[in-house]
């Protein structure tokens, strides 16, 4: 076995021990710190090797950001009802023109 194969089969085994659905709930431990070496890097071969988890977790360190943005305290009633109409409005829209 070739040094490049052996490279190769431990990319392997370190990427493809993760799935995508493992990627997104584990997203939240990564973004905190939280995971462990070998979980860590297992997470960042996945993302070397998945454009779609990647764009995932720029959506979630995005969404993380805009919601750090948002004042402290409730939502104005008038807000809330807005955002609820809003909400189920689009849900039925989806429903109608997927």
């Amino acid at each position: 076995m070739t040094r490049d194969d052996l490279k190769n089969r431990m990319i392997n085994y370190l990427a493809g021990q993760l799935t995508c659905k493992e990627v997104t709930e584990a997203v939240t431990d990564y973004l905190e710190g939280n995971l462990g070496f070998v979980e860590w890097m297992r997470f960042q071969m996945h993302l070397g090797l998945c454009q779609g988890c990647r764009r995932y977790l720029r959506q979630m360190r995005l969404t993380l950001r805009t919601l750090g943005t948002l004042p402290m305290g409730p939502i104005p009633l008038a807000v809330r009802d807005e955002l609820l109409q809003r909400f189920r409005t689009w849900k039925a829209d989806r429903t109608v023109n997927p």
